[in-house]
């Protein structure tokens, strides 16, 4: 397909093969194995990259889909060569992606005539919340927006603290109360603090706890409509933050949530260092919901906007 021969920015997807680097490995060396002294696709090459996509954590609802498409693919050409197996994948997974994400976005953006544009964060403790709020207000500032941030995850003071460490070297206001404080209220200050400056950006952080489903959506559902009082739609955005290398723990919690409040996009953190990069095919088709971000790297630089095409060129590359 013609889109594999997008010329992507270097740099970025220097950093991007890096940070896959382990997913990569893992699935196509079981997948060199799996076609070895194999000519052509058949019964045997499927059922053993079924088990390939299963253990890289894409899942078996999506692990079926994509053997689906490739069955009928084999079933059309009639004879179907194993060296272009690793071609009809990316075409077929990169298809699959097309179907939540639009796929080609390069650039941090805000949608225009939303401003102050909200964006909500929500995600479970650990899974690098407070990281990507400040990187994404890092790649923000960068581009001359004024970003203001909310310190609404009150429960523990260092979630707070943590996220004036990350204003502070950004150096973008926080608005913070005392550990404790009705997270709601938070909100309410942070939005009216940023319609105050003529902020672009607002940046909600939330508490990440799942102790129960009825607490966090009671708890989300009030941030949400108290913060409807200073900005009607508000918010923009609702941006779940998942840790990638947890595999199938990521799918749980993503379930969790979106059962829990409308999620509207996601963020797939510490891509880099694990085999599991799969989740992000799997979890962005069984939710519906379009991964905007992920995580490749520590450096405040290696969040990157999702471009489905580049994902997929890297994985299989």
């Amino acid at each position: 397909m013609s889109f594999f021969k997008k010329i992507f920015s270097s740099e970025k997807k220097e950093t991007l093969d890096k940070g896959l680097e382990k997913s990569k490995s893992s699935f196509l060396g079981k997948l060199s194995k799996a076609v070895a002294g194999k000519s052509k696709v058949d019964d045997e090459v499927l059922d053993n990259l079924e088990e390939i996509l299963v253990s890289s954590d894409v899942g078996v609802n999506t692990t079926l889909k994509i053997i689906e498409r490739i069955e009928a693919r084999v079933a059309k050409d009639k004879y179907l060569g194993t060296e272009e197996l690793n071609v009809i994948l990316r075409e077929e997974i990169a298809g699959l992606l097309s179907e939540t994400n639009s796929g080609e976005e390069t650039e941090y953006t805000i949608p225009a005539g939303k401003k102050p544009y909200v964006l909500m964060v929500v995600g479970v403790n650990g899974v690098g919340k407070t990281t990507t709020i400040g990187k994404l207000a890092y790649q923000f500032k960068k581009q001359g927006l004024n970003v203001v941030l909310g310190a609404a995850d009150t429960f523990r003071a260092a979630a707070i603290e943590q996220l004036q460490v990350w204003a502070d070297r950004v150096d973008v206001p926080m608005v913070r109360q005392d550990m404790g404080s009705d997270p709601a209220s938070v909100a309410f200050d942070a939005l009216q603090s940023g319609v105050n400056q003529n902020a672009d950006v607002i940046i909600i952080d939330t508490a990440g706890r799942l102790h129960n489903k009825v607490n966090l959506m009671n708890e989300l559902t009030k941030v949400k409509r108290v913060m409807q009082k200073v900005i009607a739609d508000a918010p923009h955005d609702v941006l779940l933050v998942l840790d990638g290398s947890t595999g199938q723990n990521a799918f749980e919690q993503a379930k969790q949530f979106t059962a829990a409040t409308e999620v509207t996009s996601l963020a797939v953190t510490k891509l880099d260092g694990t085999a599991k990069g799969g989740v992000v095919i799997g979890i962005s088709d069984q939710f519906k919901i379009p991964v905007k971000y992920i995580g490749v790297g520590e450096g405040i630089e290696d969040l990157q906007v999702f471009n489905k095409y580049e994902f997929v060129d890297s994985f299989f590359k």
